[in-house]
Parts: structure tokens; C-alpha cells; sequence
């Protein structure tokens, strides 16, 4: 069997590993085989040549892969404390020097104001600190 041939068979070897055990490794390292064979049946390159081309086209292959990763949107905030609630308006319920209380949905929340805002006012949540809301005070 030609040695072409071997390094094709590898690489889809390992490409079909890949579907089967995903985690983006062995992907890379069987389309770099596969290259190598094209490249050894085409040229007839000696073993050295063989392995200078695939370590060349599985470092570009993670290359591609690193700036791939990199380009990727940020994660979803799912089921994180903030992610429902910044932006929505609640109404201050109460007011005492250790806090206040806010409305918000069918819930009373622990809020710290920033700014100046008094019982029956509506705020709006700018962020969560653990279970506390950051609120602001919405116009007047």
C-alpha cells in the first residue's frame, strides 16, 4: 500500500474518531494527516519532508482553531443573578439606614439605591451584587 494512501486513511481514521469522541483534537491532527498524504502522493517526498509537512499543517490547523476560539461571541448569561433583572423597574417599597426593600415582579428584593429615591419612587436595576439589586431612581 502507498504511504499516501496510509496517511489518508489515518487522518479519516481519526476525523471519524472525532465525531464519535468529540473535544476538537483529534480533528485537527487527522485533517493534517490526510494533507500530508495528498501531499505524499503528489510529491513522493522523503520521511523527513513527511513529518516537517504535517507538524507544519497541524500548528496551522491550531493556529486557525486559537483565532477561531478567540472570534467567538461571548458566552449566554443564562441562570445568572443578574441576567433577568437589569433594566426592569420595580418600586421601592422601603427605606431604612441600613437599606432598602424593593417590588420587583411578584418579589421583594434587598436593594442598595444609588442616588436619592423614597418609598413609592420606581427605579430601575443596574446590576446584582449576590442577592442585593443595585437600583437607580428613574426620573422625578
Amino acid at each position: 500500500m502507498d504511504d499516501g494512501l496510509i496517511w489518508i486513511l489515518a487522518g479519516l481514521g481519526l476525523v471519524m474518531a472525532e465525531i464519535v469522541v468529540p473535544g476538537v483534537f483529534l480533528l485537527w491532527i487527522g485533517l493534517a494527516a490526510i494533507g500530508t498524504g495528498l501531499v505524499t502522493l503528489a510529491l513522493a517526498p522523503s520521511f523527513a519532508v513527511k513529518v516537517v509537512v504535517f507538524l507544519a499543517l497541524l500548528a496551522a490547523g491550531i493556529a486557525a482553531a486559537l483565532r477561531l476560539r478567540r472570534r467567538q461571541r461571548p458566552a449566554v448569561r443564562v441562570n445568572t443573578p443578574d441576567a433577568g433583572l437589569v433594566g426592569r423597574l420595580g418600586t421601592v417599597t422601603e427605606r431604612t439606614a441600613a437599606g432598602a426593600r424593593v417590588h420587583l415582579g411578584d418579589s421583594d428584593w434587598a436593594a442598595r439605591i444609588a442616588g436619592e429615591a423614597e418609598v413609592g419612587d420606581t427605579v430601575r436595576v443596574d446590576g446584582v451584587d449576590g442577592t442585593v439589586l443595585v437600583v437607580s431612581r428613574v426620573g422625578r
